[in-house]
């Protein structure tokens, strides 16, 4: 695995003005109640986390094509970007399930979390996109922090460090006899990676 893949700085964009402060303090409540419902288990987490995870890169991607047909303007590379973010964290979703099978009120939550959320942030990205992308920043700011906390679980012998998926060797391109602990490394660099684009695409609106 690449060298960078490792080296993942836990960085935090502090809030600059109100929608920022509106974005930091949704996110926090929302973790909050994942604290709370999964505490340490965090392959469940993973699983149900990251089918809402998936949503924001679709939804925005969707959002940013009509928009590009409408004023036949390119979309600057966003569209592509967003739909990548999009399929990366479906990704993570396929792998942590052959990790953490889902309980069939898990299942539920995640229909129930999906829908909501899928609506709440349409709705928000016609509103502000600004607002909507920094919201998505703070999350994969907390994602990094909990696959953090998973990994440090993992190398403790708190959580077994069972073999990886053949769908997360395929993916990430691990070595055949590669462990949980290379899987939450690679999935914790795309948190990174998304948290790092959707800052800079709030800023980006923002001087817009």
């Amino acid at each position: 695995m690449n060298t960078s893949v490792k080296e993942v700085e836990r960085t935090h964009f502090s809030p600059r003005d109100f929608s920022d402060r509106f974005a930091y303090r949704l996110v926090r409540f929302m973790r909050f109640f994942a604290d709370k419902f999964f505490a340490g288990r965090y392959g469940h987490r993973a699983v149900v986390l990251e089918t809402v995870a998936a949503v924001p890169g679709m939804v925005a991607g969707n959002i940013q094509h009509l928009s590009s047909l409408r004023r036949m303007k390119d979309d600057d590379g966003w569209i592509h970007t967003l739909l990548d973010e999009a399929e990366n964290e479906r990704m993570h979703l396929l792998t942590f399930i052959q990790i953490a099978q889902p309980t069939a009120f898990e299942r539920m939550l995640i229909i129930i979390a999906q829908g909501i959320f899928y609506n709440g942030f349409f709705l928000l990205y016609l509103l502000s996109s600004k607002t909507a992308h920094r919201i998505v920043g703070y999350l994969e700011e907390e994602a990094v922090y909990s696959y953090t906390e998973y990994l440090e679980g993992v190398d403790s012998g708190k959580y077994e460090n069972v073999p990886a998926p053949q769908i997360a060797i395929d993916y990430w391109q691990l070595p055949q006899d590669a462990r949980l602990r290379e899987v939450i490394v690679a999935v914790r660099a795309d948190e990174a990676k998304h948290r790092d684009v959707n800052h800079e695409f709030a800023a980006k609106l923002k001087t817009d």
